[in-house]
């Protein structure tokens, strides 16, 4: 198989495959083009020809041509490795079903189960004709490929070992069970799914990883969803319900809907809202939100207007904007989930997500629907409102809603900025109490930024075959500050990080006829971040013995902090420092 990518990666160039996709643009040795994995408007996604490789400055995606393939197909590897070695005329070895992983044997497994559950309900016209009536038309029923499966122990079981599948494949896929009692015709093994109507849960890549099932005729004993348990291919807190048709309508909407259930779901695709998901059985998690995140850091909730739905709400939106995440909130009409709504009046479903509010202004509004007085409206906003605003990561955004608070209750907006740094305070890491402490959290952050781009220097001139600067001339200018472990304490702080960094410098200084004198004034910041850092840790030290009244140790370190002074004061005098790198 190696050999086989091999080929396909020598006769397909990189920027050849991708603006097959994409319109690319000439940027020095490279390529860029608008990304198409995360809606933007100034082009942040570089193609590398030499090292046959990508990467998105704005979203972070990476990879080489087969990565590409998957993400915009929305295939696995095995698919992207089909369709390029179609393109490049590359023959693809037989794999035998046989050798294929287990994985493999279950996914299998799930699709013949998805052909078993399609042919049940177009035998069962009742089932259909509930599904219709729900709002359901026949092409979303074929489309999502929803099936039925009757109330009985053994069907599927049978049917599958009949197709050669073994009870524990079927175990594994998560559609049997083992009774505590065992017989010689294996009747010790019993369908998870009964009498419920089948609703496939799909990855990525459009391939069944499980199943959520409806119970039919309901019944006090049976609970009326079901999801797959737990298996190596269905992971509750990672899968999200429809995202294999929703993606490329996040990306190019700019924003995902949230929902609760698959009918919910399948409902608002047939709308016309294409950008939703749902999860299955849980809720929202880390784990979906990064996954969305990916596709547009906007989100849209939408949940039942009942008090569970309010909570469930409450809880996405606080991990959401956590994350750093725009989130909104549609308000739908008392005692109506969006799927019966959109079967209602699917304008007033179309309203509800037009007139969506920012989380801040949903609760703000909410709180002042109570008409309590002001003090009291005062108190409620600190606790209810002001730890939504408190986890927004822009000044900016906190600035607007702050005066958002002060417009709708008539509270001053300095008093609201008192109480929100109360609220804050809780949330956020303690700085030191001291001034100096502040001062070098500061310029540990600006050394930092120095740092990564002289890391990207060193990583870019290492790939290059004949680079315009001596690499071994850097390091060893790096090394008279911090010697050879701490470089190496540099490099390895950034490994995981290569590839953005290689981009990173090839974008910035692959055209630049000043290079030299670029990398002359890093090294310059370094040697004076440095300088500073050491100079802030001395007069810390000092400050501490001082007050230890240990005055040996003072004259010391006040001898030291002199020679740093003395180091600075120089350096800052140097226009340029020719002399690093040649």
């Amino acid at each position: 198989m190696s050999s086989s990518v091999e080929k396909i990666k020598d006769k397909l160039p990189i920027e050849e495959v991708i603006s097959s996709y994409i319109k690319l643009e000439k940027s020095g040795n490279n390529f860029k083009a608008k990304c198409p994995f995360h809606n933007e408007r100034t082009p942040s996604f570089f193609v590398s020809p030499s090292r046959g490789s990508y990467y998105c400055f704005g979203c972070g995606v990476k990879g080489d041509i087969f990565t590409f393939v998957q993400e915009f197909e929305g295939t696995d590897f095995l698919g992207s490795l089909k369709i390029l070695a179609e393109r490049a005329g590359v023959p693809l070895e037989r794999v035998n079903l046989k050798e294929k992983g287990e994985k493999e044997r279950l996914y299998q497994t799930l699709e013949t189960a998805t052909l078993f559950f399609v042919k049940n309900l177009n035998d069962n016209p009742d089932v259909i004709q509930y599904l219709e009536k729900r709002g359901l038309k026949k092409e979303t029923i074929e489309e999502w490929r929803l099936g039925f499966v009757n109330d009985e122990w053994r069907s599927l079981i049978q049917y599958l070992k009949e197709k050669d599948f073994k009870e524990e494949e079927i175990v594994k896929s998560g559609l049997a069970k083992k009774s505590e009692s065992q017989s010689s015709d294996g009747a010790g093994y019993y369908d998870v799914f009964r009498g419920r109507i089948m609703f496939p849960i799909f990855d990525n890549s459009n391939r069944i990883i499980g199943f959520s099932g409806r119970i039919f005729h309901e019944s006090k004993n049976a609970p009326k969803y079901l999801n797959t348990p737990e298996t190596i291919l269905f992971r509750k807190s990672e899968v999200l319900y429809g995202i294999n048709k929703a993606k490329n309508f996040i990306r190019s909407k700019d924003y995902s809907v949230l929902v609760e259930g698959q009918m919910d779901l399948l409902m608002s695709h047939q709308s016309g809202s294409t950008n939703t998901v749902a999860t299955s059985g849980t809720a929202f998690t880390r784990e979906h939100l990064d996954k969305l995140r990916k596709l547009s850091n906007k989100i849209l909730m939408v949940f039942d207007s009942d008090n569970a739905g309010f909570m469930a709400t409450n809880k996405s939106a606080v991990l959401a904007l956590s994350m750093g995440m725009e989130v909104k909130v549609a308000q739908l009409p008392a005692g109506l989930d969006p799927a019966s709504l959109i079967c209602k009046d699917i304008e007033l479903w179309k309203d509800s997500l037009r007139n969506s509010k920012h989380i801040i202004d949903f609760y703000l509004d909410h709180l002042l629907l109570e008409k309590k007085d002001k003090i009291k409206t005062a108190k409620e906003i600190q606790l209810r409102v002001l730890p939504y605003v408190a986890m927004l990561q822009s000044s900016i955004e906190q600035s607007h809603f702050v005066s958002q608070i002060s417009r709708k209750t008539g509270i001053r907006e300095e008093a609201i900025w008192n109480d929100l740094k109360n609220t804050k305070q809780p949330n956020i890491i303690q700085e030191a109490d001291s001034i100096d402490a502040k001062i070098l959290s500061d310029e540990r952050k600006k050394r930092s930024s120095v740092q990564r781009r002289i890391v990207g220097i060193i990583s870019w001139l290492e790939s290059v075959e004949e680079p315009v600067v001596s690499v071994k001339d850097v390091r060893s200018a790096i090394k008279k500050f911090v010697g050879e472990d701490g470089l190496n304490k540099i490099l390895n702080d950034y490994k995981g990080e290569n590839e953005e960094l290689v981009f990173e410098s090839e974008a910035y200084y692959d055209n630049s006829d000043k290079l030299k004198k670029e990398i002359n004034e890093l090294l310059s910041h370094f040697e004076e971040d440095f300088l500073r850092e050491e100079f802030l840790n001395a007069m810390s030290e000092l400050q501490e013995h001082e007050q230890k009244h240990d005055e040996k140790k003072a004259k010391e370190l006040l001898k030291v902090c002199q020679s740093i002074s003395v180091k600075l004061g120089e350096l800052t005098k140097k226009k340029t420092v020719g002399e690093s790198v040649e």
